[in-house]
């Protein structure tokens, strides 16, 4: 096994970026065996730890080292991935076929180590042509629908954007698609880890490469050095918004409010310091929308994310800047994306009280799958389908069975959502809609992933819909719990710094394999368990219909009072999360309901989690 050290002076010799080299150089030069020590042996931890690459690619703070993103993890990455696409066509006959990737990035930066998620891009699309492949990088920063949209567009065997979303703003991600649109999942995903391990070595000297292609580029158009596709990126963009016009989704709510000579509620937008706005503004102009307002101090990419602590649009008070500019203009919604723009987040602010309350992420999902089944999914000649994450709410799925149409239920997560939206297709069906509790919504079958821009026009003619007719959106949610039963959920999550003790707690449910009947004075009525080898109370073999993961436990308990408690670990953060969700028995007031839950929540998080003895920080949502 390598020292350290051993492993540090091995990363200096590849890394072609001179700031983290130097910075690693100095380390490696002020070894006592003892600080820097413990400094080198968090970077280079001796039993070769690298950055996991799982959940749709890779997410981590830019730093040096192989647990970080920066310009060597992003060669090695890009070069395995490179030759297991490669591979992967050679086996399906296609050997001689030029393969094609589109990269995407926003605008995530550390001046200190001159890092960005534009010079990943740009060393990506180095690796690529390296490779051989034909690859299109968008020129600028662009939202990561539009890679979603163009991976299939251009029939790519892959697609990347670079973003680290909503995470905090030290961190980078490096997100995959396949060539279905959709993001990486198994076995895809491991595959691809073995051909990282396998191509560690970069090819050539990327490095000088990239300052001679800077060097030169003073005549260039592009923002990218003369390795953006410009005109590309223009035609991709055009060809995304056409697709949503005509879709099916665009209603033209404005012409009809207009015409009905009713006044229309302003909207408020935010794009959290993010790439969103200029998207934003296309999609309300494609879906015939009157201009929104759009928060001016958080307009602008920035990655310093001066007005938020965190890029979230879920986390507490992420939307107060929002709110206020909104109060300042006569705003009663305020809409807002998170920096990549693929998540939506909706706040409505009351008629009576004039107080701004924001709607859960299963609020809008119900809503927008509503509206979606009564405005397009009632008439389409082709079997409708939804799809939901197993920890959202259950109500769409009730409403598709009071409706008629198809519900499916996937574990957590787009790349299961996107997948099982792109298997239904193949099978005759037209799936309308998809989400996740987190806020991530997919309108229309133009992508099969997350789409914040896309979602944002839904939500704003379901607002003017609802407007027109005398209601708020408050009102309209009431209208549907009245309609297809009361669902109440109280989500949230621990931060969890340490891996094992999610295992710990995961196992402590587990219950030594016998699990629980009981927790207090709760009884069990069953339990699914999707880690490995995976059980099920209900099924005749007690075996889970849904896949299982060692690596990635789930379970869920149902209880008799109808509350159905679910627990999970992030694959993107450190945190442990929670759902917990009731619904409602008929002609039962909803003031008890919640007390009901709430009271029980409370105590299934303390018995279950106990987060003071696990260490688990409360989150402030």
């Amino acid at each position: 096994m390598q020292t350290s050290i051993e492993r540090a002076k091995l990363w200096v010799e590849r890394d072609p970026n001179e700031k983290t080299r130097e910075f690693v150089n100095s380390l490696i030069k002020s070894d006592t065996g003892e600080s820097s020590s413990g400094h080198l042996a968090s970077l280079f931890p001796s039993d070769g730890s690298r950055i996991g690459f799982g959940t749709a690619g890779l997410r981590a703070a830019m730093k040096a080292g192989p647990l970080g993103m920066n310009d060597l993890v992003i060669i090695q990455t890009t070069q395995g991935l490179a030759r297991y696409c490669e591979r992967f066509s050679q086996g399906n006959g296609n050997g001689d076929k030029k393969l094609i990737a589109v990269i995407g990035y926003d605008h995530r930066e550390n001046p200190e180590l001159n890092l960005s998620s534009k010079s990943f891009a740009l060393l990506a699309k180095m690796v690529l042509l390296e490779a051989g492949f034909e690859c299109v990088l968008l020129d600028g920063y662009v939202a990561t629908p539009l890679v979603a949209y163009a991976t299939t567009k251009l029939n790519a065997a892959t697609g990347i954007m670079v973003t680290a979303s909503h995470n905090p703003m030290a961190d980078a991600g490096f997100k995959v698609y396949w060539s279905d649109g959709c993001q990486i999942r198994p076995p895809f995903d491991e595959l691809i880890a073995d051909s990282i391990l396998e191509n560690l070595q970069p090819w050539t000297d990327y490095g000088t490469k990239l300052k001679e292609t800077i060097a030169m580029a003073s005549s260039c158009v592009d923002s990218c050095y003369g390795l953006g596709n410009a005109d590309q990126t223009l035609s991709i963009t055009n060809d995304y918004f056409n697709s949503v016009r005509n879709s099916g989704l665009v209603t033209n709510q404005n012409a009809a409010s207009t015409k009905a000579g009713i006044v229309k509620p302003k909207i408020a937008y935010t794009a959290m310091h993010g790439v969103g706005h200029v998207f934003a503004v296309k999609s309300f102009e494609i879906f015939n929308l009157d201009p929104f307002y759009s928060v001016p101090e958080q307009q602008e990419p920035d990655y310093t994310f001066p007005t938020v602590s965190f890029p979230n649009p879920e986390e507490k008070g992420a939307l107060t800047l929002a709110t206020k500019f909104a109060d300042e203009h006569g705003c009663v919604i305020v809409l807002a994306n998170d920096p990549d723009a693929d998540r939506l987040a909706v706040a409505e602010k009351c008629r009576k009280t004039k107080e701004w309350s924001t709607f859960t992420g299963d609020q809008i999902g119900t809503m927008l799958g509503h509206w979606i089944w009564e405005s397009i999914g009632k008439d389409c000649e082709k079997p409708v389908a939804m799809c939901a994450s197993t920890v959202s709410s259950k109500m769409l799925g009730a409403i598709a069975k009071a409706e008629g149409f198809t519900f499916v239920e996937t574990l957590t997560g787009f790349k299961w959502i996107g997948s099982q939206a792109v298997k239904l297709g193949l099978e005759g069906y037209r799936t309308l809609f998809l989400y996740e509790e987190a806020i991530g919504f997919c309108c229309g079958d133009v992508v099969a992933d997350k789409d914040g821009l896309t979602a944002m026009g839904v939500m704003a003619e379901l607002a003017l819909n609802v407007y027109r007719g005398g209601l708020s959106l408050t009102d309209h949610m009431e209208s549907l719990y009245a309609k297809y039963g009361i669902f109440e959920s109280r989500n949230g999550y621990y931060f969890c710094y340490e891996p094992s003790t999610v295992h710990k707690i995961i196992d402590n449910m587990r219950n030594g394999g016998t699990y629980m009947d009981s927790v207090g004075p709760y009884e069990v009525e069953s339990i699914r368990d999707l880690g490995e080898p995976g059980y099920d109370s209900t099924s005749d073999d007690k075996k889970p219909s849904l896949p299982t993961s060692k690596s990635s436990p789930m379970i869920t308990l149902k209880f008799t009072n109808g509350v159905v408690a679910q627990f999970r670990a992030s694959g993107t953060e450190p945190k442990f999360k929670y759902y917990i969700e009731i619904q409602g028995k008929p002609g039962v007031r909803r003031d008890v309901i919640v007390k009901e839950l709430e009271t029980m929540t409370a105590f299934i998080l303390e018995e279950l989690l106990r987060p003071s003895e696990n260490d688990l920080v409360p989150s402030k949502l």
